[in-house]
């Protein structure tokens, strides 16, 4: 009996060292992968932690494919989305629309049911376009009326300038008009009656005289008067008889005072009974 034991104990000891280097050699091969999912997750904590959404979205990715159906996975794909939200609010603060627009986008990627957790910030990005919209078109309508004021203006300025131009014509041609209106008119040059204005004197008969012809003499002395005044003649009376002369002198005296109460009229006689009457009339310049 104790040859058979002492025969049987070493094999007895090969094989309970063999089992249990198998076991132990299968248990190493068991837990490597275990760890290692759990350094994957650990890295993904840290990723999201650190704010590295890219590096956390990769690993993420990775861990779907390696641990599907792992509860932790649905966590951490809230946490990235929750990052990504609060990443947006910060680029919408900042007055980053796009950047906001983006961070949601990869948040609904992430949690596509999740409509409450995104909807905050997808409101409040509706408001800020609303808002920045409102802004351009009130700027754009400011530059509207901006530039219909400039073009007023303008029309404006050159209306004023078109009247000022108007006035100045107006009243420069107003001062021409009013110069020419007090340079002095020369007179008409008189026309004569009976004499020859470039002759030294000329001879008018009166033989109306002779033939008592009142009526003939004075019409005649009438146009006498006038070339008297107008060519300032001096008149020499011829007569036969020295009673003629007074009659004759007065006769001219009343037309040519009729015509010009200033005219001094400067009358000589002569006789000559052997003469018809006449009158010489002499211009003194």
């Amino acid at each position: 009996m104790k040859s058979f034991i002492s025969r049987c104990l070493p094999l007895l000891l090969v094989s309970l060292l063999t089992s249990t280097a198998f076991n132990v050699a299968h248990a190493a091969d068991d837990e490597l992968p275990v760890d290692d999912l759990v350094s994957a997750f650990r890295n993904l904590d840290q990723s999201i932690s650190r704010g590295q959404l890219q590096q956390a979205e990769s690993q993420l990715a990775s861990l779907r494919q390696r641990a599907a159906g792992d509860t932790r996975l649905e966590q951490y794909q809230r946490q990235l989305a929750e990052n990504h939200l609060q990443q947006g609010q910060t680029a919408l603060q900042g007055g980053d629309l796009n950047g906001a627009s983006a961070s949601l986008g990869k948040a609904r990627n992430l949690l596509p049911a999740a409509t409450a957790l995104t909807s905050s910030l997808d409101n409040a990005i509706a408001k800020a376009r609303a808002a920045e919209l409102a802004a351009a078109e009130q700027a754009q309508q400011a530059a509207k009326q901006a530039a219909a004021k400039q073009a007023a203006a303008k029309a404006e300025q050159a209306r004023q300038q078109k009247l000022a131009a108007e006035r100045a014509a107006a009243q420069k041609k107003a001062a021409a008009a009013l110069a020419a209106s007090q340079v002095p008119v020369a007179p008409a040059k008189p026309q004569a009656q009976l004499i020859k204005p470039d002759a030294a004197s000329s001879t008018i008969s009166l033989a109306l005289l002779d033939e008592q012809d009142s009526d003939g003499l004075r019409k005649l002395l009438d146009r006498v008067a006038a070339d008297v005044v107008n060519f300032d003649c001096a008149v020499r009376i011829d007569v036969r008889q020295a009673k003629d002369y007074p009659w004759v002198a007065a006769l001219l005296s009343a037309r040519v005072k009729k015509l010009d109460p200033a005219f001094k009229l400067q009358l000589s006689q002569a006789l000559n009974a052997e003469q018809v009457p006449q009158l010489l009339l002499t211009p003194k310049s």
